[in-house]
């Protein structure tokens, strides 16, 4: 809910780009920044003297690359261990260490000395610039807003992102899902329905994440990265430990894949990229299209394995809205126009805006600004990407297994949720404590699942093994975050898993 005065706004909380808007007057308002523009590069630099946010923090990272914090999305909520934070860790000219409980550290020099930061405070320097850049376009306080992440987000990613919001001074009212808001901003809910209802695939793909609809996810995708291999592997010098030249590479590779979407040619040029050596070379449409055939095969793949899961058949689907930057490439869009037999694709908005301007609408709701005919009698309806549950040891005929997943939450669970599971127990006679660990994920062995956290509950009355009945109650908020509380229901004691 609201709190206290100002202006409640949306902000999309992008891998590459940040993006700000409000709903005023009837209409949504995406916001432009101090520079003009309407995205906000997810970009943070540390210098000798200053902090550095957005353009000012982009324009100097050839120069300052080890300082210059970019893509930090990706290690929010996770493990500095986890194989896609090393993989990350290989590209990055910045510094990531291992913190306490294995949390992600970023290492740079600030002001003279060697500062860490977590992810959750990067993500709150470009959160409080989102929030700046509003409260000069409205002339006033702006302390509320909804956030969005990815459908993929675990519980800890969005704990983490909540935790961003609140260092960032900011009342997060709601964290909501992107394709959820995609939908919103392109008026959806108001769109005349069937019988059947209408069915809508929302196509999400940014700079660094991809997600269809809500129910299939391939995090992690970088389309940059493609012809920014090709181009380091096919120069006669190794440039990998100039990180100042990876940068300039890699930047001067995301503007080529821009102008690709509008022009069958460019070229990429960086003055200097090494040991005094200009680089210099044309990129073409196609074969832009050629490096990256793998990732949009993945991508069509997914879609199809989506509409698999919800068991729909492509002809049922009514719209199919594009969201992130980089489905402005004309492959992606002729791939899905195939797909679909020739069906037009919804782009009245801007796929770049499109999240941040349906975040807006969501917090005039919850805030109470929208008025009768608008918005105000929306509801919006989320569901868990995940399946949810405890790891059990069961009996089977000759063997036993102590690494199984029992599912209490399934995946595609609409929240707000509570569920209950009645009469866990002990393994061992006399048995005093027990411990609940939590995993997310699909599969039967807990091995293969993401464990969320831990917590024991102690005291239990000595009695022989499984006699004691231990009662396990998840409990999903309007964030989609979870909480797990264990209860002995012979004493009465509880104890509850709480996100660190």
């Amino acid at each position: 809910m609201a709190a206290g005065g100002g202006r409640a706004v949306g902000i999309d909380l992008g891998t590459t780009y940040s993006c700000v808007a409000v709903w005023r007057d009837d209409r949504g308002e995406v916001i432009p920044n101090d520079q003009g523009n309407r995205l906000t590069p997810s970009c943070v630099a540390f210098t000798n003297t200053e902090r550095l946010v957005g353009e000012a923090a982009e324009n100097q990272a050839g120069r300052n690359p080890a300082n210059t914090i970019f893509e930090v999305k990706r290690l929010m909520g996770r493990r500095f261990t986890d194989e896609s934070v090393q993989e990350d860790i290989e590209l990055w000219p910045f510094k990531v260490v291992a913190g306490r409980d294995d949390r992600p550290m970023i290492v740079v020099q600030n002001e003279g000395q060697s500062r860490q930061f977590t992810p959750e405070e990067i993500s709150a320097a470009v959160l409080t610039k989102m929030e700046e850049t509003a409260e000069v376009y409205l002339g006033t306080t702006v302390k509320n807003a909804v956030i969005t992440v990815p459908v993929y987000f675990s519980n800890s990613q969005r704990q983490a992102t909540m935790d961003a919001g609140a260092i960032a001074g900011l009342n997060v009212m709601q964290i909501i899902n992107e394709p959820t808001a995609a939908a919103i901003a392109y008026g959806l809910e108001k769109m005349p329905v069937t019988n059947e209802g209408r069915l809508v695939l929302v196509f999400d793909l940014g700079g660094g994440t991809f997600d269809v609809s809500l129910l299939n996810i391939d995090p992690g995708l970088d389309i940059d990265m493609g012809l920014y291999e090709f181009i380091r592997e096919h120069r006669k010098t190794d440039i990998r430990s100039n990180l100042r030249a990876l940068r300039r590479l890699r930047t001067a590779c995301e503007r080529a894949k821009r102008i690709l979407s509008s022009s069958t040619e460019t070229t990429i040029e960086v003055d200097s990229l090494h040991d005094g050596i200009d680089f210099y070379s044309t990129i073409t449409r196609s074969r832009f299209e050629e490096l990256n055939k793998g990732l949009f095969s993945s991508c069509m793949e997914a879609l199809k394995k989506c509409l698999c899961d919800a068991n729909v058949d492509k002809s049922k689907v009514r719209d199919v809205v594009l969201v992130g930057g980089s489905t402005r490439i004309p492959k992606v869009q002729s791939m899905l126009r195939d797909f679909f037999d020739g069906k037009e694709l919804c782009r009245s908005i801007n796929p770049n805006e499109a999240v941040a301007y349906g975040a807006a609408i969501q917090a005039s709701v919850l805030s109470g600004e929208t008025g009768d005919g608008t918005v105000g009698d929306m509801l919006l309806l989320d569901v868990t990407p995940l399946s949810l549950g405890i790891e059990v040891v069961t009996f089977g005929a000759k063997t036993i297994i102590y690494d199984e997943m029992y599912v209490v939450i399934p995946r595609n669970t609409a929240i707000l949720v509570r569920k209950t599971k009645k009469n866990f127990s002990t393994f061992f006679d006399n048995q005093c404590s027990i411990l609940v660990k939590v995993y997310e994920g699909e599969s039967v062995s807990t091995r293969d699942n993401n464990l969320l956290g831990e917590f024991e509950l102690i005291g239990i009355p000595p009695a022989p093994a499984g006699v004691p009945s231990i009662d396990v109650t998840f409990d999903i908020d309007a964030n989609g975050v979870l909480n797990v509380s264990a209860e002995d229901m012979t004493t009465g004691l509880e104890e509850q898993y709480q996100h660190h």
